[in-house]
Order: C-alpha cells, then structure tokens, then sequence
C-alpha cells in the first residue's frame, strides 16, 4: 500500500469492502440513538443530593423528591449509576438511579460533603449524628 496525503491508508478489510463499518460506529450510533441530552451537576460520594424522579401511577405521572447522601458512584461514561441512601424514620433506604434514566427529572446538590472515601458503605452500620457527613467548606467570594 502506498501512503499518499490526500487518500487515507485503509487496512485489508477495508479496501476490499467498501462498505465496511467497524464496530465501535455501531456503538457511537446506538449511544447517539438512546441518550437523553440532559445534563447534570457533577457530584461525588458523600454529596447530599435531591433527586427528582418520575413516577407513573396508571396513567398518571408524577415527581417524586429523594434527598439522600450519594454513598457510590459506579459505571462509566453514559452507564453511570449512583447510589443515593437517605433515613426512613429510624431505617435506612437506599435507592440506585442509572445516570441515563429518561424517569430523572433534575438532580440537585443540597451539600458537599467532606469525605476521603469513594464508596462510603460504612454508613449502613451508624445511626444518629454518627452518621453525619462534614460539609465541605468553600470560601465565599469577597465583595469589594
């Protein structure tokens, strides 16, 4: 094969089919396809996160609000899903959401927490002001 600048160097497979498609423009197609084109804060475990999901009763559609601290964040790129764990009365509820669920509705940071853990699992065995995550501390923009 010759290397010239104007025609791109094709492998084997390439030049003898024409219409040949690798299989990673088959994936960039179908993510393009099923994303929903919202975008989110960015946030990170022992953040405390308001969640506003969809809920469908029959034919009726309503939000529903689910504050709670983020606990994990696993998966990547647009396959995320994030744990968000928040206390029922004296029991501990948690709820997975997939980033790229169609059913959430807005996601909103309430509090940065100040954690050095990425997966805080050592929350499901404490109760009460044990439980509590230290808010981060940012300085506030100083008015001359």
């Amino acid at each position: 094969m010759q290397c010239s600048l104007d025609k791109p160097v094709l492998d084997r497979q390439q030049q003898f089919n024409p219409l040949h498609t690798t299989m990673a423009d088959f994936i960039k197609i179908a993510e393009e396809a099923f994303a929903t084109g919202k975008s989110f804060p960015k946030f990170k475990a022992g953040d405390t996160v308001t969640v506003a999901y969809k809920i469908v009763e029959g034919n009726k559609e309503r939000i529903q609000l689910y504050r709670g601290v983020v606990i994990r964040i696993s998966g990547h790129e647009n396959q995320k899903r994030f744990t968000v764990r928040k206390m029922s009365g004296t029991v501990g509820v948690e709820r997975i959401f997939p980033i790229s669920s169609p059913n959430i509705d807005s996601i909103t940071i309430n509090k940065v927490g100040k954690v050095r853990r990425a997966k805080l699992y050592y929350l499901r065995g404490l109760t009460g002001k044990k439980a509590r995550i230290a808010e981060k501390r940012t300085a506030a923009p100083q008015e001359a």
